[in-house]
């Protein structure tokens, strides 16, 4: 018997088959399957569900009047059972919402579920599909309720892969409500039962990747819209593919607005050949919104202006369809629009409570454009501040710095406002607020140390086996690798919780934690234009620096010159290397220190810098010879942790050798001759496991070994030890992290800068995590440098010296300039 052709089968067990085919995505052969349970049934009832199951196929291959036609006709013939005209009535509910006819569908379902009472698995099917509605109607807890009442009934029914469904959907309220936690949680929980199909397995990639796109996480949630899409398409469901698609031009908005317009006019062609009046609508205002934006050059991504009142008519549509966040953000799109191009009056949108955190810090967003338009900057900044106080309500809920640093997309825009208005007033007391909120908006947790989670240690043992396949190539794109790589992230997601908030410091209270010889240096970058604000016990001033123009043109080369230096050491181009790394690093120094410096005699120094200066080796430059340096995430985290610093004579210490380092033991033996019964693990004993639990006993760790630092995902950036990579994952397994972590290991005191000011890198996952300071490198390091210069900064840390004096201290006696520098609370 060949069960997918129905042979044998009667009418009743055939139209089962249909269902589940359906439900698989298998409509072409669900057809065939149809069409043989008609023929062998007269049944009226059996007929007329075979209709409904028949419309349900149709709908979903792309002829949606044909399936409404279907149905109503199905319903029109006498003698139907009321179980039956219910059901249709569910499936005429549902063809509804696929439409965007919110309020029709509710209405057939809520009817059908009425007469289906006597049925609780059936209603249960159709409460499924209300709550479809009720989601986008963004009635959230009623969704939860009709999906809750699934659940149960489908649990009390041994039915499986019906309440996981309903469990993610209950995640999907989640991503709604904003609880990006709970949203991954409950997704990734029923995946397993509730993907029982590649198109299944799609639709809950798609919800998914609404998840990554809404934390920020654009690259990831754009991979999986276009594998959905292609499913869809495979499958030839266009219904689906142009809701993909659509979902794909609204992360696209987010970073590339002219690639968003194309795919947003993609999608709303598919809906329109589709007659969905109400999704092309959606679509179409997405598209217009990729118009109005700019890309990071701030150019328009068209030539072509677009007209106010285009996109009125579009979000009077959106009105009637029930999707008033989306009109709302359609109408702030166009109003920023409007002030950009000079017209300051441009209304400013009612905008609903129930709307998302994107559409609410927009209207913040245009609040104070309209206001810095009219040259009201003190407003300006208060709605700024504002849109980001919201922000950072909503950032102090999540414990992982994955999740923190990758939220601040909806921030950037405000910050740069801020920023903008802030250094226009050259008042340090503004300026340095203004810095502290941008440097400091996702620094501001203190987390919750997990408990030891070994099937997270699995995870990540399995993840290190597969790197170690492919340790060049791209590791993570296998199928299984990132599979792993999303149960890691929800682990961290949901494991890390919130300790403590530390809030911003004001400058008064700032300066009076300053000593005589400490003062702070914070670069602040507005999208046009660097200042320095200096201040120290003395006062507080702020530095021209010019425009970034000079800065970027200084650091192209850089990186590739820090390279080959360290690399090429003798012979006739080292000299020639040399000299070009030396002019490059003068210039800088001249261009970041000169003006600067001359504004403080102090010896040590805080410095914040943001993104665009990211990857700097500051301790290279000439104009920090003689000072004692830390480069802290921002003041206010420097100043609650200052104080944990420092290091005492009682201080224990540990050191870990991974494989294939050049003089890492000798180091290792080194530093551990200046402290009294300090461990070494090397060789084969540097596991993993071993160098954390070595991690949660010492009070300053030190780890020489080679290193990496992943761009696109940077808590994967790793520490080469015997059994694989210290991921930046492993990190949050240790229930108790050193003070001092010194790092000798080449380019993991480099961060990926995700959304204008917010970084992430190894150095940044154990500040996080609770370290005081850690010592590191953003560039390629000489075995023997690395070996001298740190290996015998531990006497001087022994001794008591706070790491970053220990560093200065240990390189001015060896006479060596190194890219290693203090991060975080260096003293």
């Amino acid at each position: 018997m060949r069960d997918d052709e129905g042979v044998g089968m009667d009418a009743t067990r055939l139209h089962e088959q249909a269902v589940a085919q359906c439900i698989d995505g298998r409509y072409a052969t669900a057809q065939r399957t149809l069409d043989r349970a008609a023929r062998l049934t007269d049944d009226r009832d059996l007929l007329a569900r075979i209709c409904g199951t028949r419309a349900i196929a149709l709908q979903r291959t792309g002829r949606p009047e044909a399936a409404e036609k279907l149905l109503h006709d199905t319903l029109a013939e006498p003698g139907l059972s009321a179980h039956t005209e219910a059901i249709l009535l569910g499936q005429l509910g549902g063809l509804a919402n696929y439409g965007g006819r919110l309020e029709e569908g509710e209405r057939w379902l809520g009817l059908a579920i009425e007469r289906l009472a006597g049925d609780a698995v059936a209603a249960s099917r159709i409460r499924m599909n209300r709550s479809l509605v009720r989601m986008q109607q963004r009635r959230l807890a009623a969704a939860a309720e009709d999906l809750d009442a699934a659940v149960a009934v489908f649990t009390e029914n041994g039915l499986t892969t019906d309440a996981a469904q309903a469990r993610h959907n209950l995640g999907y309220t989640a991503l709604l409500e904003g609880d990006l936690v709970r949203a991954l949680r409950d997704m990734n929980a029923a995946r397993a039962e509730a993907a029982n199909s590649p198109v299944a397995e799609a639709i809950g990639a798609m919800d998914r990747a609404e998840v990554f796109r809404d934390a920020g996480l654009t690259t990831e949630a754009e991979e999986l819209f276009r594998q959905a899409a292609a499913i869809f398409g495979s499958n030839r469901m266009p219904q689906s593919r142009a809701e993909a698609e659509f979902h794909l031009a609204r992360s696209l908005l987010a970073h590339d607005p002219v690639e968003s317009a194309r795919v947003a006019g993609d999608a709303a062609r598919r809906f329109r050949a589709l007659g969905n009046d109400a999704w092309a609508s959606r679509a179409e205002a997405v598209r217009l919104r990729a118009r109005f934006g700019t890309d990071r050059a701030g150019r328009r991504a068209t030539r072509r202006p677009v007209s106010g009142e285009a996109a009125e008519r579009v979000a009077v549509e959106l009105v009637s369809h029930g999707f008033r966040s989306e009109a709302a953000a359609l109408r702030i799109a166009a109003a920023l629009a409007a002030v950009q191009e000079g017209d300051a009056a441009a209304p400013a949108p009612r905008v609903p409570a129930s709307a998302p955190m994107e559409v609410r810090v927009l209207g913040d967003e245009l609040k104070a454009a309209r206001a810095a338009a009219r040259g009201r900057a003190a407003e300006a900044r208060r709605h700024a501040a504002t849109g980001l106080d919201r922000l950072a309500a909503w950032q102090s809920t999540f414990g992982s710095i994955d999740l923190q640093t990758s939220v601040a997309m909806y921030g950037t825009d405000l910050v740069f406002t801020g920023l903008r208005s802030a250094v226009a007033t050259r008042r340090p007391e503004i300026v340095f607020e203004w810095s502290e909120r941008a440097r400091h908006l996702s620094q501001q947790v203190v987390p919750l140390r997990p408990p030891p989670d070994p099937e997270m240690a699995e995870t990540l043992a399995e993840l290190r086996m597969l790197r170690a396949e492919d340790p060049a190539g791209d590791w993570l794109s296998s199928p299984r690798a990132a599979h792993l790589r999303d149960r890691a992230r929800e682990h961290q997601w949901t494991s890390v919780g919130t300790s403590r908030i530390d809030e911003r410091v004001g400058l008064a209270v700032f300066r009076d934690a300053l000593d005589d010889e400490t003062a702070l240096v914070a670069y602040v970058y507005t999208g046009a234009e660097i200042v320095a604000l200096v201040v120290d016990g003395s006062g507080a001033e702020v530095v021209e620096l010019g425009g970034d123009p000079v800065i970027r043109d200084l650091q192209k080369g850089l990186r590739a010159d820090l390279d080959v230096a360290a690399s090429v050491r003798t012979g006739s181009m080292a000299a020639v290397v040399r000299r070009s790394l030396d002019a490059r690093l003068a210039a800088l120094s001249v261009a970041l220190l000169d003006e600067p410096l001359r504004r403080t005699s102090a010896r040590r120094l805080v410095v914040t810098a943001p993104g665009l200066l990211n990857g700097i080796p500051w301790s290279m430059l000439p104009g920090m010879r003689g000072r004692v340096f830390t480069l802290a995430a921002s003041a206010s985290q420097w100043f609650h942790r200052r104080d944990s610093s420092a290091s005492t004579e009682a201080s224990r210490a540990g050191f870990a050798v991974g494989p294939r380092v050049a003089r890492g033991g000798e180091e290792a033996r080194l530093g551990a001759s200046a402290w009294k019964r300090a461990p070494v693990v090397e060789e084969e004993a540097a596991t993993v496991s071993r160098v954390t639990e070595l991690a949660g006993a010492v009070d300053v760790l030190h780890i020489a070994a080679h290193g990496r630092h992943a761009v696109d995902n940077p808590m994967f950036s790793g520490l080469e030890l015997s059994d694989g990579a210290l991921f930046g994952y492993d990190i949050d397994l240790i229930p108790r992290v050193p003070s001092t972590v010194v790092l000798s290991a080449c380019e993991v005191g480099r961060s990926a800068v995700r959304w204008g000011e917010e970084a992430v890198g190894m150095a940044r996952v154990w500040l996080h995590a609770g370290s005081a300071s850690v010592i590191a490198a953003p560039a390629i390091v000489a075995d023997d440098v690395a070996c001298e210069l740190l290996g015998s900064m531990h006497v001087e840390l022994a001794a008591g010296l706070a790491p970053a004096e220990a560093l200065a201290v240990a390189s001015d006696r060896l006479g060596v300039v190194s890219p290693f520098q203090a991060h975080g609370a260096g003293f």
